[in-house]
């Protein structure tokens, strides 16, 4: 049983580059696929296909991999709210993930969003991880 399916979920990407795989397959949640939808939009991976079929569905990733060096387009992704210990931020103290150029991912009240749309909408949230 997994006891932490967010981190689960981070952990089969983050392997999946390692290993240098094309796709990765995961299974599905709601808050999993907005968070495959947040990724998608902020160009850290090619293409997403959710499959229904099943008890609980999967997703299916494209990972995004740089043409000419082979590297991968995520070089780092963080659980940042863990089950033992939850995160929550305000919308002025969300943290900035390298200076701008990554995305912290917040769970709020409207829904999953990047750090800048909650602090555009001036929400805060739990910050669940953390993409560069």
């Amino acid at each position: 049983m997994n006891t932490d399916p967010i981190a689960d979920y981070l952990t089969r990407i983050r392997n999946a580059q390692m290993a240098g795989h094309k796709v990765v397959e995961i299974p599905a949640s709601n808050m999993k696929k907005e968070m495959t939808r947040i990724l998608f939009d902020k160009g850290y991976i090619l293409n997403f296909k959710f499959d229904d079929a099943g008890y609980q569905g999967t997703i299916k990733i494209a990972l995004r991999y740089d043409s000419k060096t082979k590297r991968p387009a995520i070089t780092k992704l963080q659980r940042v709210s863990r089950p033992g210990l939850r995160q929550y931020a305000a919308s002025d103290d969300l943290p900035r993930v390298l200076n701008g150029l990554g995305v912290s991912i917040v769970s709020t009240s409207k829904g999953l969003m990047t750090d800048k749309e909650a602090r555009k909408m001036n929400i805060g949230g739990e910050v669940v991880c953390t993409v560069y």
